[in-house]
């Protein structure tokens, strides 16, 4: 019997896995990762190869939830599968979980630094203030779908933070970029008229968390429209009821309006 080995690598190079994880891969038989869920910043994968001593297969999208490569492949072998961030957070991935424990195949999760955790904290918001992560899909077609929008409206009634995880098509080589998300969220809000956000609301961008080119941005849309906020990957952060600590961090952090402040006061 095999066994099936998830390791997160973290968010950026081939050092931001953990030891653990290293040292488990490298004594795989066969390795599989998938980067459409995430991708790692700054790392190609024969760096990731040279590293582990081992070829890699990238899956796409299809072959890891489609087709049961993976699974038949723990079957007979040690098998690692890798991710960018940590290896469980895509609904996709315990589901290969559940497929390995109904075959009674043994595993291990070696986690990685998500951008749950990470992003939150390069921000200085407090990670338990959270509500429901959203991502926001390109708009193709003409087609924009709501229920994104519902759901940080959702958020913004109950007073928490709303976390916005933006578009990857890894194939295609695209990213959508914070001005485009702050467009998406703009025409949602000239839609729907919830009163999620309009010229007054702050918003904070990060680009590249966990990366040496890391940057963090807080402030009012058509603000944020006007400046350089780096170079994807971006997450924006739609900031809830914000504690002291919070206002002080995000204008101190990212330069947020100190105007939040006396705000708070």
């Amino acid at each position: 019997m095999g066994e099936l080995i998830f390791a997160g690598l973290g968010l950026s190079g081939i050092d931001g896995m953990t030891v653990k994880a290293l040292n488990a891969l490298k004594e795989c038989d066969v390795i599989f990762a998938e980067f459409y869920t995430s991708t790692l910043i700054g790392a190609e994968t024969d760096e990731l190869e040279n590293v582990l001593g081992k070829k890699i297969k990238i899956l796409g999208r299809s072959q890891v939830e489609e087709s049961d490569v993976i699974i038949e492949s723990a079957k007979r072998c040690r098998t690692g599968f890798v991710t960018a961030g940590d290896a469980m957070a895509a609904t996709t991935h315990v589901d290969l979980l559940i497929q390995a424990a109904e075959e009674n195949i043994s595993v291990k999760v070696l986690h990685g630094v998500s951008i749950f955790s990470a992003c939150s904290s390069s921000l200085g918001l407090q990670p338990y203030k959270f509500g429901r992560t959203v991502t926001l899909p390109f708009i193709e077609s003409g087609y924009q779908p709501r229920s994104p929008y519902d759901n940080l409206v959702v958020n913004k009634k109950e007073g928490l933070h709303s976390m916005i995880l933006l578009d990857i098509r890894a194939d295609e080589s695209r990213y959508m970029s914070a001005h485009q998300a702050l467009e998406w969220l703009i025409e949602g809000e000239n839609k729907w008229k919830c009163n999620l956000i309009s010229d007054d609301t702050l918003i904070c961008v990060a680009s590249k968390i966990g990366s040496n080119d890391e940057k963090v941005f807080a402030g009012y849309p058509n603000d944020l429209l006007k400046k350089d906020l780096g170079e994807p990957l971006h997450t924006l952060v739609i900031p809830g009821k914000l504690h002291f600590m919070e206002s002080y961090a995000l204008v101190h952090l990212a330069g947020a309006p100190h105007s939040i402040i006396e705000e708070e006061d």
